[in-house]
C-alpha cells in the first residue's frame, strides 16, 4: 500500500505539473524605439492576469505590429520602418523563439498584420506607402514573398474632420494614401482595408487558394464623414457586420455585410463622453467573444469607452474609464475575456483592468513598465 500510495502521489504530481505547463500563457509586446528596445515576452499569471518575467527577445527596430497563429505556435511581427519587413518565429514550449523567415512587407511602414481564417495567408497594411500585401504562410509557419499587392490611389481626404467634437484639432496625414488596417471576414471570402489618408474602406474578394485579392463592386466606400480617418475595425461573431473606429472624428460606425461581401453604412456614434470638447484621437478597439461588449481607446482623453451591443446591433454607452496612463494605442482582451490590457504609449506602461460579467471595468493596481508599447498578443 505505501508503494502504491507513493506511486499515486507521484503520478498526481506529474499530472499537475503537466497541467500547469499546459496553462502557461505568454504575452508578446511590440514597441517603438527609442523607449522600446524591441519585442518583449511576459508570462501571464493564470490567476491574476498580471504580466511577469519581462524579457527582451528581439531587437528588431520598431517591432510594433504583431499577430499570432490560431494554434499559438507561430508569432509574426512587422518592423515599422521605411523598408518594412515581417518576421516569423516559432514559439517553443518554453517561450523561446526560433526564427523561421523574414520577408518584405510589400511597402513602407507596415502598421497592421492579420491572418486569414484558414491561416494560409498573412495580410499586411503598409501605412507610409499606402499599400496592402498578401504573404503566403508555409507549412512550418514561415512566410514566402508577397503573392499580391495593391496600391491605394485617389484624392486625399478632408484635412479637418467634419464630425469631430468642438475644439478638436485632430488633424493628421490627410495628404495621400495611408493604409491602416487589413483583415478578412470570419468566412475568409472577403477582405477589407482602411485608408486613413483617403477616407476610404476598400473591399475585396479573396481567392483562398492563391491569395489573390479582387476588388469588389464597388471597390471601396467613403468614410462615414469627411476627414473621419478610418482606422481599425472588429467583426461581429456572426461575421454579418463590423464596427469601425474613425481616428480623427473619434466616432464609431456600424457596417452591415451582405452576402456578396459589400459594406452598408449604418449608425455612427461618438467614442467620447457627452460634453467633451477638444482634441482626441481614437485608436484601438476590442470586442468581447460574445459580441456584447465593445471597448475603445481614446488617446489624449486617455480613456476606455465602454459600450454594450444590443441584439439589434446598436450601441449603448456605459462608461468612460481612465486608462491610468497616457496615449492608449491598443487594447487587448485575454482569451477568456477576464482581463483587458491597455498599451499606454507615452507613459511607457501597460495597465490592466478586470472585466466583470456585465463587461464593466475595474483597474488593477499594478503597472507593467515597458517603453512605448504598441501592441500585445497572447499565446498559449
Amino acid at each position: 500500500m505505501p508503494v502504491a500510495r507513493h506511486l499515486l502521489v507521484a503520478s498526481l504530481s506529474l499530472f499537475a505539473a503537466a497541467a500547469g505547463a499546459a496553462q502557461t500563457h505568454y504575452a508578446w509586446v511590440g514597441t517603438y524605439n527609442p523607449n522600446g528596445e524591441g519585442l518583449y515576452r511576459f508570462t501571464v499569471d493564470a490567476n491574476t492576469g498580471a504580466l511577469r518575467d519581462r524579457a527582451l527577445v528581439s531587437a528588431l527596430p520598431n517591432v510594433a505590429q504583431l499577430t499570432v497563429s490560431r494554434d499559438g505556435k507561430t508569432l509574426y511581427a512587422a518592423s515599422e520602418v521605411e523598408k518594412g519587413v515581417v518576421q516569423a518565429w516559432r514559439i517553443e514550449k518554453n517561450g523561446e523563439l526560433t526564427a523561421l523567415s523574414q520577408v518584405a512587407s510589400g511597402g513602407a511602414g507596415p502598421v497592421y498584420l492579420s491572418l486569414t481564417p484558414d491561416g494560409k495567408h498573412l495580410l499586411v497594411a503598409n501605412y507610409v506607402s499606402g499599400s496592402i500585401a498578401v504573404l503566403p504562410v508555409q507549412e512550418d509557419g514561415s512566410l514566402a514573398e508577397a503573392v499580391d499587392r495593391h496600391q491605394d490611389e485617389g484624392p486625399a481626404g478632408a484635412e479637418r474632420p467634419a464630425a469631430a467634437v468642438e475644439g478638436s484639432f485632430a488633424i493628421s496625414d490627410h495628404n495621400g494614401p495611408h493604409a491602416h488596417m487589413i483583415a478578412a471576414d470570419p468566412s475568409g471570402k472577403f477582405v477589407y482595408s482602411t485608408d486613413l489618408g483617403l477616407d476610404r474602406i476598400y473591399q475585396y474578394r479573396l481567392d483562398s487558394a492563391s491569395g489573390k485579392l479582387t476588388p469588389n463592386d464597388p471597390p471601396f466606400i467613403s468614410a462615414s464623414s469627411k476627414g473621419a480617418g478610418p482606422r481599425h475595425f472588429v467583426f461581429t461573431p456572426k461575421g454579418d457586420a463590423l464596427w469601425l473606429i474613425n481616428e480623427e472624428a473619434s466616432t464609431l460606425t456600424h457596417y452591415a455585410l451582405d452576402s456578396n461581401g459589400r459594406l452598408k453604412e449604418g449608425k455612427t456614434v461618438s467614442a467620447l463622453p457627452d460634453g467633451y470638447k477638444g482634441t482626441s484621437f481614437a485608436a484601438g478597439l476590442a470586442l468581447s467573444a460574445n459580441g456584447k461588449q465593445l471597448y475603445v481607446a481614446n488617446r489624449l482623453h486617455n480613456s476606455i469607452g465602454h459600450f454594450t451591443v444590443t441584439a439589434e446591433g446598436t450601441l449603448t454607452h456605459q462608461d468612460d474609464v481612465w486608462t491610468r496612463g497616457d496615449y492608449p494605442r491598443t487594447l487587448t482582451l485575454d482569451k477568456q475575456g477576464r482581463w483587458l490590457y491597455v498599451m499606454n504609449q507615452r507613459s511607457d506602461n501597460i495597465t490592466r483592468f478586470r472585466v466583470a460579467p456585465d463587461g464593466k471595468l475595474s483597474a488593477e493596481p499594478d503597472y507593467t513598465p515597458v517603453g512605448s508599447p504598441s501592441q500585445m498578443v497572447i499565446s498559449p
